[in-house]
């Protein structure tokens, strides 16, 4: 009977529920394509730039053709799949900066003599300045989080998830303009030229709004991190070998320090001199095929987007080797080699949720119910006699829920963009616009697994988890929902005192038409 009990309170594993999604949107998709359930709603033609009516339909993959294309493409979208690659490659350079003591030294000395609000309130600010790089953020971040907390004595589980909320709800929110930005803004001006072919969006246009919230929103995760998630995680049982006096700094520590500061400073030297434009033999690594510079640094086609996580990885083998031959601890190639492959030990369970993460999203998004449940949604706002800030609202809103099913910003903008005339005609600006839909978009980005970086946030959970439970995604998702909560909360305040006040959202930009 105590058998029985026990089994009933271990919740499904993160594998077999991903397994369960996959086969209820297979029958789910059926259902609806049997009664034809469809969403039509108004948007701008690519090549006319003139509105059409457009149509997203289910695809029935409860079928003969369904069920080919799943078995067809389910290897090679595993194989493809970038999480998988990404991280992959970024765990190389991880494990050596780890196996050599690279990481254990500097974290240490960094956070042995700092505030725990203060380590926290840094790692959130820079996961959603991380923001900047767009998704690769998040296979370089959490593991960096997790062993930050890790070595400064601390839950990792508390370093993932404070690490995921900062990208999740932050990724909104930028210093810069980022490379979806751009994509976004040129979304936005295909529809304003419809009636006013001579608007233009600045580079700038949402810097003020931006820098209030990331200041605003890296204290408000702090305080959610430290006065709530620390009390509810179970305590975090360290290892023998992390249990350890207070670190006393050797001559051969601090040899590797130095070596793997200036080899590292070396390195970043060489690669920012080569995207910056206009010097002497300079901007090697730009694509000059564009005109914005975020655009030479970070389009479809350039060397950031193909080959950043590489230049990351080298980054992390430069500094871990270099400290290892400063301190000695890594001696010869073996060793060197052996270090490369300390964080792929035992990925075995990384890799088979990564696999039917894959299979679930590959699944979902052939389904097509992501863009229906978008193009019904925009169809609602098109049609909805709301203006001014009920409407504003209902966008907000109307973005989050989207996100739960169609995480992509960019597919998701591009069918909701529709919209941006019928609040123009409100007098809403285009830029306030693409920001509080952006600022919904964010909310709910960390709560569902249709979200393609979500697996590696389940899967370092799961590899610090040190129950005799799997970690579930409902587990996974209530981690998250009190960062989404109070980040709700925040971004709506500010858009309803944005709109009553009508403060300006940054240059040239504001809520209203004619700023």
């Amino acid at each position: 009977m105590k058998k029985l009990r026990t089994r009933e309170k271990i919740g499904l594993h993160p594998v077999m529920m991903l397994l369960v999604l996959s086969f209820a949107t297979i029958v789910i998709s059926g259902i609806l394509r049997v009664f034809n359930v469809q969403a039509t709603f108004n948007k701008i033609s690519s090549v006319t730039g003139d509105f059409q009516v457009t149509t997203e339909t289910v695809n029935s993959l409860f079928s003969l053709s369904g069920l080919k294309y799943i078995f067809t493409s389910t290897v090679s979208n595993f194989a493809n799949y970038a999480v998988l690659t990404n991280l992959i490659i970024i765990l190389l350079g991880i494990g050596i900066m780890v196996k050599s003591g690279f990481l254990k030294t500097i974290i240490t000395l960094m956070t042995k003599k700092a505030k725990k609000t203060t380590v926290t309130f840094v790692l959130v600010l820079i996961s959603i300045l991380a923001s900047l790089v767009g998704d690769l953020s998040y296979v370089i971040l959490v593991p960096l989080g997790a062993l930050l907390f890790l070595y400064g004595k601390r839950n990792p589980m508390i370093g993932i998830i404070t690490t995921f909320a900062g990208l999740t709800c932050g990724s909104a929110l930028s210093l810069f303009l980022t490379s979806y930005d751009s994509s976004l803004i040129n979304i936005t001006l295909d529809n304003v030229h419809v009636i006013n072919s001579g608007y233009t969006i600045s580079s700038w246009a949402f810097l003020l709004a931006n820098v209030i919230l990331i200041i605003i929103l890296s204290f408000v995760i702090t305080n959610v991190t430290e006065n709530y998630l620390v009390k509810k995680l179970p305590k975090y049982e360290f290892p023998e070998e992390e249990v350890e006096e207070e670190l006393v700094l050797t001559r051969k520590q601090m040899r590797g320090l130095l070596f793997s500061l200036f080899a590292g400073l070396l390195y970043l030297l060489i690669f920012i001199y080569n995207i910056i434009p206009g010097l002497p033999f300079s901007g090697n690594l730009l694509d000059y095929s564009q005109s914005l510079y975020i655009d030479k640094l970070f389009s479809y086609n350039s060397f950031f987007s193909n080959g950043f996580v590489f230049v990351v990885a080298v980054f992390f083998v430069i500094l871990g080797l270099s400290y290892g031959i400063g301190a000695k601890t890594i001696k010869n190639n073996k060793e060197f080699v052996d270090a490369l492959g300390h964080s792929l030990n035992g990925i075995g369970k990384i890799l088979v949720m990564i696999f039917a993460a894959s299979a679930f999203i590959n699944i979902f998004k052939q389904s097509n119910i992501g863009n229906v449940v978008a193009g019904a949604l925009t169809n609602l706002m098109q049609n909805s006699n709301f203006g001014g800030l009920p409407l504003v609202l209902l966008l907000f809103i109307f973005a989050g829920v989207i996100a739960l099913f169609q995480p992509t910003v960019l597919f998701s903008y591009n069918i909701v963009s529709g919209v941006i005339i019928k609040l123009m005609n409100a007098g809403i600006s285009p830029e306030f616009t693409q920001l509080v839909f952006r600022l919904g978009s964010s909310v709910t980005l960390g709560l569902t697994p249709i979200f393609v970086y979500f697996v590696v946030y389940l899967a370092y959970l799961e590899n610090y988890n040190q129950s005799n439970k799997p970690i579930t995604i409902k587990e996974a998702i209530k981690y998250q929902l009190p960062y989404a909560a109070v980040t709700c909360v925040v971004y709506l305040l500010f858009i309803i005192l944005w709109y009553l006040v009508k403060f300006p959202i940054g240059v040239g930009a504001g809520v209203g038409l004619g700023v």
